[in-house]
């Protein structure tokens, strides 16, 4: 098992949504301590005003993960002061809902460079000294759209596609080099944190409590779960897609479930300022 008790926990935007629930999760779960990565500075404030009010340590650092340099600098001054995490929850993530002819270049160079090239960007600063400790694990968000295809976030889901491969081959890479080093790939459907507001559940795919998934993610790294998927029939994803031909699984994931018109009438939320300045608070 994994043990988040007296854990140093490392969470990317985790200053709202399920990234707060969880550092809140892992705090009163035993963790030693929270170190929270976020674009958002009041966010960031917000989030260490009310863990350390409640007793718990907490630190936090402005950093956009899609910065090579800042990621650099940010990790540095944790593993100066910290060592590298126990625990490495890559979850920031951004959404561009629109058909991919409407994308900008900037909206798709921003999409990867948070969603793909930050969580490996993290990852690749802490791995080295968490294979010289022989331990650690690693949890990567991904999506349920990491495992089919979906109109209007067509950018989203090719850049959890790309989560998804290199989780799994990171995964395996790292069994062949030490027992205790671990990855668990999270794939969700739509959460109720307003990243996807506007959006149509599909047919028993229920959008899932911020509570719920929080708490399934942390069960799922204190028991080693190499994936999660959520609500339960996002399992079936991979068999129907291999054993039905393209064309019929459109029509029962378009047509009858109505996954391809999810998007069609999403809002989201404002993304944060993609250039903050690097800053940190002990």
């Amino acid at each position: 098992m994994t043990h988040i008790r007296k854990s140093t926990v490392l969470i990317t935007g985790g200053a709202s949504g399920i990234g707060k629930l969880m550092g809140s999760k892992c705090l009163q779960r035993g963790a030693s301590r929270v170190l929270v990565w976020d674009i958002n500075p009041a966010g960031l404030q917000q989030t260490y005003q009310e863990f350390s009010e409640a007793g718990y340590e907490v630190h936090t650092w402005q950093v956009n993960i899609g910065d090579t340099a800042q990621v650099q600098q940010a990790a540095h001054d944790v593993q100066s002061r910290f060592g590298a995490p126990e625990i490495l929850i890559n979850n920031a993530g951004i959404v561009v809902g629109k058909p991919f002819v409407e994308h900008s270049m900037a909206e798709i160079e921003q999409t990867l460079q948070v969603n793909v090239l930050g969580a490996m960007l993290v990852t690749r600063a802490f791995l080295p000294a968490m294979v010289k400790r022989g331990s650690g694990h690693i949890v990567n968000i991904a999506s349920a759209a990491s495992l089919l295809p979906n109109p209007r976030m067509s950018v989203y889901a090719g850049s959890k596609w790309a989560v998804l491969g290199w989780s799994e081959s990171l995964r395996l890479e790292l069994e062949q080099t030490g027992p205790n080093l671990k990855v668990t790939t999270v794939m969700p459907s739509y959460i109720d944190t307003g990243m996807f507001a506007g959006v149509r559940a599909p047919l028993l795919t229920p959008i899932l409590q911020p509570d719920a998934i929080t708490e399934a993610i942390l069960n799922a790294i204190e028991h080693n779960k190499i994936l999660l998927r959520k609500p339960f029939i996002v399992n079936l994803l991979p068999l129907l897609r291999g054993i039905l031909p393209t064309r019929v699984f459109d029509t029962v994931a378009g047509r009858w479930f109505g996954v391809y018109t999810s998007m069609n009438d999403f809002t989201g939320q404002p993304a944060a300022d993609p250039k903050p300045a690097y800053a940190t608070k002990p």
